[in-house]
């Protein structure tokens, strides 16, 4: 039998591969910028976003997430459990190379820093749901090479309700938010099947299995409002994970500053985590607020505050091949427990370089 010598070079080309042209950044990105309370065209992406999240950092106020699917200005907030809204001064439009923002200073007040971060799908599905009930018609944006989809359905009022997703394998990762009513951020992981993202419930707290995801669709198992109550629309996020470029996983918290390593098979870009088993914050970093290691400005999903910093900002390290943790319990990152996490890649590991 032969070997190859160890080298990052004989590892597996990822299936989004440099060498071959195409990057994690053309599917994913990250803009920092600082409002201007005018009209703001924004163009540093490669690709036209499809979901758009927005959040303040230099001051508290709500995240934002827009998609192509329920259109430019249809605010849904994260850290609320709030109805969509119509907001005709805050994103104007997803462009080729990024987006333009109105005036409005949820998303561009003057004086103010801001994050958006965004992924791509791109292809357009459409269709009509299956399993139990009334068929309902959907429409998405879907990404199979990412492993990233977007879908707007219709509930049914019956359980067994199923929505076709358009990826190739099942998704690990389906985040639903009912968009005519008030309602939970539902999320179900490889983990945990249900869990708050506008909240800091644990695992266990709600013992109800509301999805099961095949190859082909997302099954709803009940009838609740958050997720398939007849004449309610709602907008779904389904995730898988990609070799190089996306990983959703989970870890064991230790407790210890000497904390765990998460091999992820790539440079992150982007990092969010929560503790299922306490009541404890889910967190955003990402490599684009803190280009150079340690890592530890943190976003809060579920909360309006402000971006903070765990003392001396050493929160982890983003590594070439994964994540370590560099800090002991106390600031909801490491404490005794079950993390389940989304990561990005900025590159894939048989690329990258030490940061």
């Amino acid at each position: 039998m032969a070997y190859l010598p160890l080298s990052t070079a004989n590892l597996p080309d990822p299936a989004i591969d440099p060498a071959q042209g195409s990057s994690p950044q053309d599917y994913f990105d990250i803009d920092t910028y600082a409002g201007t309370s005018a009209t703001h065209e924004r163009s540093n992406f490669t690709f036209q976003p499809d979901w758009l999240w927005f959040k303040r950092r230099s001051g508290a106020d709500n995240h934002i997430v827009n998609d192509v699917i329920r259109g430019a200005g249809k605010d849904l907030k994260t850290n609320e459990t709030g109805a969509e809204g119509t907001a005709t001064t805050s994103l104007l439009s997803f462009d080729a190379d990024g987006f333009t923002l109105g005036t409005g200073g949820d998303l561009n007040q003057s004086g103010q820093t801001f994050v958006a971060w965004a992924w791509k799908a791109g292809t357009s599905v459409s269709g009509s749901t299956t399993g139990s009930g009334t068929s309902q018609s959907y429409t998405g944006s879907v990404s199979p090479i990412s492993g990233f989809g977007i879908i707007g359905y219709a509930g049914n009022g019956t359980a067994g309700h199923s929505i076709p997703h358009h990826l190739d394998s099942a998704p690990e990762v389906v985040i639903v938010k009912r968009r005519t009513g008030a309602d939970n951020w539902a999320v179900t992981t490889p983990d945990v099947n249900r869990l708050y993202l506008n909240g800091t419930n644990t695992a266990s707290s709600i013992n109800y299995n509301w999805a099961d995801q095949d190859g082909s669709v997302v099954t709803l198992n009940g009838t609740d409002a958050f997720m398939n109550a007849t004449s309610n629309t709602y907008i779904m996020y389904c995730f898988h994970s990609v070799e190089g470029f996306s990983k959703f996983s989970s870890y064991e918290g230790t407790n210890n500053a000497d904390g765990p390593f998460i091999y992820l098979g790539f440079r992150p870009k982007f990092f969010l985590l929560k503790n299922v088993d306490s009541a404890l914050q889910w967190i955003i970093f990402d490599g684009e607020r803190d280009p150079y290691n340690v890592v530890g400005k943190r976003i809060f999903p579920n909360l309006a505050n402000a971006e903070s910093a765990v003392p001396s900002n050493s929160a982890m390290d983003f590594l070439s091949n994964g994540v370590k943790i560099k800090v002991a319990g106390g600031y909801d990152i490491n404490d005794t427990g079950t993390y389940i996490y989304m990561a990005f890649a900025e590159n894939p590991f048989k690329y990258s370089n030490a940061r």
